[in-house]
């Protein structure tokens, strides 16, 4: 996908209307499930027509509103995300070391990576690390899911860490989706805070919630960390 279109999209998503329980995807796209949370979250998760097969596309709401989106391919690679107010957009660069790969995961339990990311105010970062199934599941509204174990590191071009990463994910096979679970960051000071930001409610067409832009779950709470939450990976 160009800029140009990327951030037509976006004008487009945030232009949609706000109310809860009303949001609709830009034209084009259609609205798959919407996903409340605990960290004050809740994620609507949408597809678009003119997208290659497989890509699925997530807008995150707190109690401000839209402030986060991103768009990642068949194998939940981080294709593309947007940082809000003000907007920055990050890009996967091409020719991954080792790319991202859902399917590995799937079939031999590990997958590793190690793949580069361009902010368009031209900062670049690298990311290692690698994403393992536990073997345990869990069933969350009616959804069963598998643990992953992960942690990974991001670095600029000189080494230095930006951002360290580790705890637990959660994934539905069907879905090909990666959800927040338990975990900790260092933002590169060497002080570790804990998040959970694990989903706890699926809406889907016809139920009640679906399309909702208010979070409803640990919103009176103090958050010690707050961040766009893949998942909860933040490229």
């Amino acid at each position: 996908m160009t800029k140009t279109i990327a951030f037509a999209l976006l004008a487009a998503v945030m232009a949609a209307p706000a109310l809860a329980g009303s949001w609709t995807p830009p034209e084009g796209c259609e609205l798959f499930m919407t996903v409340q949370s605990k960290a004050c979250r809740v994620s609507n998760h949408y597809r678009c027509a003119g997208d290659p097969a497989g890509d699925q596309w997530r807008a995150d709401f707190d109690q401000e509103g839209m402030y986060f989106q991103s768009h990642i391919n068949s194998e939940a690679e981080w294709v593309e995300s947007f940082d809000l107010n003000p907007t920055v957009r990050q890009v996967l660069d091409p020719g991954a070391e080792d790319p991202a790969s859902f399917s590995e995961l799937l079939a031999t339990g590990v997958d590793t990576y190690a793949f580069g990311l361009t902010r368009d105010d031209g900062t670049h970062s690298n990311v290692t690390g690698a994403d393992r199934l536990t073997g345990k599941t869990v069933v969350i509204d009616g959804q069963t899911l598998e643990q992953t174990e992960f942690d990974y590191t991001e670095t600029d071009d000189f080494g230095n860490v930006l951002r360290r990463s580790r705890g637990n994910e959660y994934i539905s096979r069907d879905m090909r989706l990666f959800f927040a679970g338990p975990g900790e960051t260092d933002l590169g000071d060497g002080q570790w805070l804990p998040s959970d930001g694990r989903p706890m409610d699926f809406a889907f067409p016809g139920d009640k919630g679906f399309g909702a832009t208010q979070p409803i779950f640990d919103c009176d709470a103090v958050l010690s960390l707050t961040w766009p939450q893949e998942g909860d990976r933040v490229f």
